[in-house]
């Protein structure tokens, strides 16, 4: 049986991102406009901006999908029906809601606006998935912690669109409904103001004996027992799409364009080769490696083998790794000259060596041989954040590319 490509669903925390998702092989881009998301340090999307983005995305043949997937209070729901008005103009294909009253007043304002049901309302079954479908529902982001036999049981019941998360940071609270944040910071994550508190160092204390902290782990240092480890399901990508679904989340809203740009096009790659040729269909080291590249913490299955796994948190330290820095993206390229214009996101100098890594074509590796500043003037280093440069290339080079150099050069 011929399977539908899945689409390929990235995140975009802001215009540049949105654009590296795009350029990068997204089918599709979520995103946060002024109000009702919950990301509310997402870097979220203005009014006019909200319609640039769609414009740009439809230009290119793709989707645009807005969060309204906060729990608003009663004082907010009068704003809501002029907001969903202002989504359905600007053009965007779908909207993303957790709330019932908020589906039920999307359905009533905008009926013609499809809506996806937001991970958040914590879709773990068939039932579920089919009343969200009778409702008027188009598609449903299922939970995170819904198993690959589940996932086909789901899929086997219903007819509804299917999404799920492939890739990405994972939460302790079950699908976001954290209330560590609110508790020790007064932060609401489901208002979109998570502050992160499940990454923090934890020791135990016993109720009598204050100041007395007896650390979990029998090293001494506390423990970060409720830092997950992110997602990644690139090794099991065959599975996850014979399961049936139709769209392929990301996370990241708030991660950086480096890691939209990359893990978009890790996966982009991968699903294209599996239906180049699913039958010899095996995971490229190359896609792992990439995927290793940007700022992340490591890697587990979550819940998708039925886990989760005893190691499937990080109880020694909340940092992340990653075996790629971000020095520069490439703004335009001169034929003539062979300089492309640069535009600096970390320190760069003349004599290391720095990797290309672009939206379609291949990449590369080439020494730091020549850079000059705008104007011509030859420099060794470009120290100041978002300096423009001028880079002599080894080869042409596509814009949005990205300059970047191993973790290990100093």
């Amino acid at each position: 049986m011929r399977r539908k490509k899945p689409e390929l669903l990235a995140p975009a925390g802001n215009m540049e991102k949105l654009k590296m998702a795009i350029l990068y092989g997204a089918d599709a881009v979520y995103l946060g406009g002024e109000a009702y998301g919950l990301r509310a340090q997402g870097g979220n999307f203005l009014r006019e901006e909200l319609a640039e983005a769609v414009e740009f995305v439809h230009e290119r043949g793709k989707k645009v999908y807005a969060t309204v997937n906060v729990y608003p209070h009663n004082e907010e729901l009068t704003a809501l029906p002029g907001y969903l008005r202002f989504l359905r103009d600007a053009g965007v294909d779908a909207i993303l809601v957790s709330d019932l009253g908020v589906f039920s007043i999307a359905r009533e304002t905008v009926p013609e606006l499809p809506v996806h049901i937001s991970t958040q309302a914590n879709t773990v079954n068939y039932a579920a998935a089919e009343a969200w479908a009778r409702l008027g529902a188009e598609r449903v982001v299922l939970a995170r912690e819904v198993p690959l036999a589940d996932i086909r049981e789901i899929r086997r019941r219903s007819n509804v669109e299917l999404e799920m998360f492939v890739h990405g940071a994972m939460c302790i609270s079950y699908s976001g409904r954290c209330l560590m944040s609110n508790y020790f910071t007064g932060r609401d994550a489901n208002r979109g103001n998570c502050a992160q508190a499940c990454r923090w160092k934890y020791a135990l204390m016993e109720e009598t004996r204050p100041g007395q902290y007896f650390p979990v782990e029998e090293d001494g240092r506390g423990t970060y027992i409720f830092n997950s480890k992110d997602l990644c399901l690139m090794p099991y990508l065959a599975e996850v799409i014979e399961s049936g679904v139709d769209s392929l989340k990301i996370e990241g809203r708030m991660k950086s364009v480096h890691y939209v740009a990359s893990v978009t096009k890790a996966y982009r790659m991968a699903i294209d080769a599996y239906f180049d040729a699913p039958k010899t269909f095996s995971v490229d080291a190359a896609w792992m490696e990439e995927l290793d590249k940007v700022s992340h913490r490591a890697y587990t299955d979550g819940f998708f083998h039925g886990g989760p796994p005893k190691d499937a948190q990080i109880y020694g330290s909340s940092s992340y790794t990653q075996t790629s820095d971000f020095v520069g993206l490439a703004l335009d390229y001169d034929a003539a000259t062979g300089f492309a214009l640069v535009e600096q996101r970390n320190h760069m100098r003349v004599g290391e060596e720095i990797e290309i890594f672009q939206p379609k074509g291949e990449g590369w590796r080439q020494r730091l041989s020549e850079m000059t500043d705008e104007d011509g003037a030859p420099i060794e280093a470009a120290p100041h954040p978002q300096q423009r440069v001028r880079i002599r290339m080894e080869r042409p080079i596509e814009s949005y590319a990205i300059l970047r150099r191993d973790t290990k050069e100093e």
